[in-house]
């Protein structure tokens, strides 16, 4: 399927043949799959001390002494002498169930499915109705997938990202993605108060300055195509994202997606 190619100025420049990977069957499942492995993968572990709450000599006076048979510090003189110690319900002692390191928490998934599943949210970029869906703003979006001149990535001015994404349609989502919500919840208390949206991701051949250009503005991402991942297309497993490609980009995607 041909498409059309849009100069920065807005306008029709050319045509380009679709590669195969716009064709490629949605499937949300795969999706989900690949982003939470991708999400798990950058988990911290973090568990306790293996000797925390155990670095005591106290031990049980056994049975006969009316008190409970928990181990209980030694000494006649010390402060905390005859008190419970080491035992999960004492003052000071183990945790009963503490995390460990040695859990596991990394979902994986296979490497045909994980490349199954980018394909398919590179497909997803290609239907208007999922755009829509997911809440992006299209309504002066000439074309979905939007295809523009590779002159895109030599901008490397917030001003002439702007005009071009003005003239291209998309910066009405780029105002949209401006809202934050605030978080519910306790995260607002552990550093990410707010919400920030994504809008519109650029895929480009080459970076010749475009990052610079666009990383000033609200909810745009930037990636060079081998470097594309799924959480660049379906971030928080939903697919459908806005997406500018360059007409060098579409051609790499269809080298390495044959």
């Amino acid at each position: 399927m041909k498409v059309n190619v849009y100069s920065l100025e807005g306008k029709v420049a050319g045509k380009i043949e679709l590669p195969k990977v716009f064709k490629e069957e949605i499937r949300p499942d795969l999706i989900k799959r690949a982003v939470l492995a991708a999400q798990s993968a950058r988990y911290q572990r973090h568990g306790v001390d293996w000797f925390a709450g155990k670095r005591t000599s106290a031990f049980s006076w056994g049975p006969g002494h009316g008190v409970s048979r928990v181990p209980r510090v030694k000494g006649s003189r010390h402060p905390a002498a005859g008190r419970g110690a080491m035992v999960p319900q004492a003052v000071g002692g183990r945790e009963a169930h503490p995390p460990v390191v040695q859990k596991k928490v990394i979902e994986k998934i296979n490497v045909k499915e994980r490349r199954k599943a980018i394909a398919s949210a590179i497909a997803a970029t290609a239907v208007k109705e999922l755009v829509q869906k997911r809440g992006h703003i299209i309504a002066n979006v000439p074309q979905i997938p939007l295809i523009v001149e590779d002159e895109l990535e030599s901008i490397k001015t917030a001003k002439g990202t702007k005009e071009a994404l003005e003239k291209l349609g998309i910066w009405e989502d780029i105002v949209r993605a401006k809202q934050r919500n605030i978080r519910a919840g306790k995260g607002k208390m552990r550093g990410r108060k707010y919400k920030n949206r994504k809008s519109v991701l650029l895929i480009v051949a080459e970076d010749k300055g475009i990052k610079l250009g666009a990383r000033n503005h609200p909810g745009i991402d930037v990636v060079r195509v081998e470097n594309l991942g799924i959480e660049h297309v379906a971030p928080g497993t939903h697919y459908g994202r806005l997406t500018v490609y360059t007409k060098a980009a579409v051609q790499k995607l269809g080298a390495r997606f044959k």
